[in-house]
């Protein structure tokens, strides 16, 4: 069963009206923001930690400094190059879909004005 196609310009002001209310009813954006940022603070506590691990490990001056192979060091470090990388990808993500749901809420906006809806 195929959808109905989405309302355009010149079909009935209300029906697209209604339409764009229930798509906009949720914005997407905010979500997948909401991801990034949390996706971007285990990256930053990632390479914190691989900071502290390649300084244990190559500038400690204690008699007892790490001296095994870094193999944390790179796993940390991978971790956060993945997570920082995510981060960006859903920070760009959602700054697409905010441009698409931009446009709608302009559009809509124009529709309640001309239907009389806003005082």
């Amino acid at each position: 069963m195929a959808s109905a196609p989405a309302p355009g310009p010149s079909d009935d002001p209300r029906a697209e009206h209604d339409a764009l209310a229930d798509r906009l009813a949720a914005r997407r954006s905010i979500d997948l923001v909401r991801r990034g940022a949390y996706t971007g603070f285990a990256g930053f506590i990632a390479s914190g930690l691989a900071l502290k691990l390649a300084y244990d490990r190559w500038f400690s001056t204690r008699v007892t400094r790490f001296r095994g192979p870094p193999f944390f060091f790179f796993s940390a470090l991978a971790l956060a190059a993945i997570l920082g990388a995510l981060a960006v990808f859903l920070f760009v993500c959602a700054r697409r879909i905010m441009r698409e749901e931009d446009v709608a809420f302009a559009r809509m906006s124009e529709l309640r004005r001309r239907l009389e809806l806003d005082p």
